[in-house]
C-alpha cells in the first residue's frame, strides 16, 4: 500500500512559480514510476509529467513543457513538479500518482495505482 500527500499549491499571478511536492509512504516508492495529472472543472483529467522509477527518463505534455520540472528524491520518498510561467489555463487540481513497480507506461491514467487527494492551483490573470 502507497499514501500519497500532495502539498505546495495554492494562487500566483500570471507568469509566476510554485513547487508542488508528493511525500509517499511504503519502501518501495524506489521502484515506482511517478506522474503529476491535473483535472480542470468540467474537464478529465489529464496527464501533466510522470518520471521513471530510475529518475532517469521524464515525459511532459507538450502544454507544459518548457515550463514545468519533475523530479524525485527516492532518499525522501518525495516526487516534485516545479512550475514556472505560469497560465491562467494551468488552473487545475493537481493529482499525485504512482505506477507498478518498474512500469514503463506514463501517459494513461490507468496506469497509475495510488492516487494522492489532490492539491489546488489557481493561476490569476
Amino acid at each position: 500500500q502507497v499514501q500519497l500527500v500532495e502539498s505546495g499549491g495554492g494562487l500566483v499571478q500570471a507568469g509566476g512559480s510554485l513547487r508542488l511536492s508528493c511525500a509517499a509512504s511504503g519502501r518501495t516508492f524506489s521502484n515506482k514510476p511517478m506522474g503529476w495529472f491535473r483535472q480542470a472543472p468540467g474537464k478529465e483529467r489529464e496527464f501533466v509529467a510522470a518520471i521513471s522509477w530510475s529518475g532517469d527518463s521524464t515525459y511532459y505534455a507538450d502544454s507544459v513543457k518548457g515550463r514545468f520540472t519533475i523530479s524525485r528524491d527516492n532518499a525522501k520518498n518525495t516526487v516534485y513538479l516545479q512550475m514556472n510561467s505560469l497560465k491562467p489555463e494551468d488552473t487545475a487540481v493537481y493529482y499525485c500518482a504512482a505506477g507498478k513497480d518498474y512500469s514503463v507506461f506514463y501517459y494513461y491514467t490507468e496506469t497509475y495505482t495510488y492516487w494522492g487527494q489532490g492539491t489546488q492551483v489557481t493561476v490569476s490573470s
